[in-house]
């Protein structure tokens, strides 16, 4: 994975990076100065709860909020799993069936960069529709954000939220369902949900995360 990172980074252009591993913590303090250092912190795929039971509570993840909410020429991103560590809640494991079966999908505490969303990878590719609905309509107050290949979701300011790339990045909402049952329902009894919703972003829509619209001005530039 290391020669994958260093011949993409290379070929686009970048020259100052280096990688951190954060399983060795007698490296910490060297991390904490390269991360109060750097425009930009990288999370690479692998297992989302992973990263965040290391780094969660550790002094390399205060300093990595600290730069985030306070510097605004700074950057977190992430791939896959990596993507998926930043929210306040992630999914850590789920099913993906036919139905949204009760007690399939486990819930943990992310990196508590993103207070809104809920994220979700590979979301097309791997039919994950239904995990992610289940968990925002465990936490109605937050937006599921699921992205497709060969996209992402640049976030500024923690809401304005721009789609990049050649797939889309689907956004689901559990704020105006009517009835459901994710609350009630039996152990192993499916899920139903009314007036769940979604919206499609594609390369340049615009949603603000703070209230779930997308930028009018945005949709009638690209329709030209």
């Amino acid at each position: 994975m290391r020669k994958t990172y260093n011949d993409t980074f290379s070929k686009i252009g970048f020259s100052n990076f280096g990688f951190m591993h954060p399983d060795d913590e007698s490296k910490n303090e060297e991390y904490i100065e390269r991360i109060k250092q750097a425009k930009t912190v990288f999370f690479t795929g692998g297992d989302q709860n992973n990263i965040c039971k290391k780094l969660n509570n550790s002094p390399i993840n205060t300093v990595l909020r600290e730069r985030y909410y306070n510097d605004k020429d700074f950057m977190v991103a992430g791939t896959s799993a990596g993507a998926m560590c930043m929210p306040e809640i992630i999914i850590i494991e789920a099913e993906n069936g036919e139905a949204i079966i009760d007690n399939d999908i486990q819930l943990g505490k992310g990196l508590g960069l993103l207070n809104n969303s809920i994220v979700d990878t590979h979301f097309v590719h791997r039919g994950r529709f239904g995990r992610l609905a289940h968990a925002v309509l465990k936490n109605e107050e937050l937006f599921g954000l699921g992205l497709g290949e060969d996209t992402a979701l640049l976030i500024e300011n923690g809401s304005r939220a721009t789609c990049k790339g050649s797939g889309m990045v689907i956004v689901i909402s559990a704020k105006e369902v009517i009835q459901t049952n994710v609350e009630t329902a039996d152990k192993h009894h499916p899920i139903y949900a009314e007036n769940l919703k979604v919206h499609l972003l594609t390369d340049g829509c615009v949603i603000n995360l703070s209230e779930g619209i997308m930028e009018k001005e945005n949709v009638k530039r690209r329709n030209k």
